[in-house]
């Protein structure tokens, strides 16, 4: 099964803007360690928003939810 990695290359705030502008990137990764580190290293460098990591099944993982399961601290 393969994961995807897909985030903000800019700062764009409407989702269609994004779109349009091709400012969100995906990047597909063969294990669920390897795009949960690179999830983590996109979180960690704090330039990127919307970041989210979906599997082969299509259920996706972002926001807090993310952050908690990479040892990010809730406060």
């Amino acid at each position: 099964m393969s994961y995807s990695v897909s985030y903000d290359v800019g700062l764009a705030s409407v989702i269609t803007e994004r779109l349009e502008r091709g400012l969100t990137r995906v990047e597909t990764f063969p294990t669920e360690d390897e795009a949960l580190n690179r999830a983590f290293r996109l979180l960690d460098e704090g330039g990127h928003h919307a970041i989210s990591v979906r599997d082969g099944s299509g259920n996706t993982l972002s926001g807090v939810l993310l952050q908690l399961k990479l040892g990010f601290s809730s406060e």
